[in-house]
């Protein structure tokens, strides 16, 4: 009853946080439960899932002071999940989070890294992560008005698509997904980081092995797109990070060097 009593107070106060968290994730007709930082910590025995452990039972954020910090690659004291997800390159992954407050927009961000073996056991410092995908504002205009990607998640029923590029080399991955939220991004250390990590054993014929950074190396605290006030009229916006991978640019540049 004490048990019950204890996860009835927590799951209350992760709903009054409401920030969420990826709950499953969909390929190919098949849905994974991922981790669930409300629920899993109080269990004896919680099954094995592609989502990354993670200490934050609060549903909160890694501060732009900890961009650094090891917390930042995979939420707060991630550990690698314990089975994957295995996908095609070339697939679409449909990430379905828990509600989202509308107050929290800003962008959200894909990556990947190769574990280049086991991700169950991989050091999450190690990764070298590449971006795949990022949408920011999508529509400018003042605040009342401005259309930005965590809109589009909670417009979409709190679903996020990720394409997995069709020319990566086969091997285990690691999905890092991530919102941005800027409510309060005007001011110093203000922003926050909602990262999501998930693994992907990756089949195909690709071979692109891009190149990536630490994901203590993705970002400053200082960085424009960090440091970002969204409540007044916006024209245009610069996520943060390193530059998009893009597979048709790096096999025409390929092809430029043959020639």
């Amino acid at each position: 009853m004490a048990q019950k009593t204890l996860l009835a107070t927590i799951l209350g106060a992760a709903s009054v946080a409401a920030h969420g968290f990826v709950e499953t994730i969909t390929v190919n007709g098949q849905t994974y439960e991922s981790y669930n930082p409300a629920t899993f910590p109080y269990m004896p025995n919680p099954p094995p899932v592609p989502g990354w452990t993670a200490d934050f039972p609060d549903l909160g954020f890694v501060e732009p002071a900890a961009a650094g910090n090891p917390d930042i690659i995979c939420h707060r004291s991630a550990t690698p999940g314990q089975s994957h997800i295995s996908v095609s390159a070339g697939d679409t992954l449909t990430l379905q989070w828990t509600p989202w407050p509308e107050s929290h927009k800003g962008p959200v961000i894909d990556y990947l890294a190769n574990c280049n073996g086991d991700c169950s056991n991989v050091d999450k410092t190690s990764l070298q992560f590449f971006k795949i995908a990022e949408q920011g504002l999508i529509t400018p205009g003042d605040p009342a008005t401005a259309f930005w990607a965590a809109d589009k998640l909670i417009a979409d029923g709190e679903v996020w698509e990720v394409t997995i590029p069709e020319d990566i080399a086969p091997g285990s991955y690691v999905l890092r997904h991530e919102i941005l939220a800027l409510h309060s991004g005007s001011q110093p250390n203000g922003a926050q980081f909602y990262p999501q990590c998930i693994n992907l054993q990756i089949s195909g014929s690709g071979s692109a092995n891009p190149s990536g950074v630490p994901g203590t190396s993705l970002y400053t605290a200082q960085d424009p797109g960090v440091l970002f006030n969204i409540w007044t009229a916006v024209d245009s916006y610069p996520i943060p990070g390193p530059p998009l991978y893009n597979a048709r640019k790096t096999r025409r540049h390929a092809k430029d060097i043959k020639a």
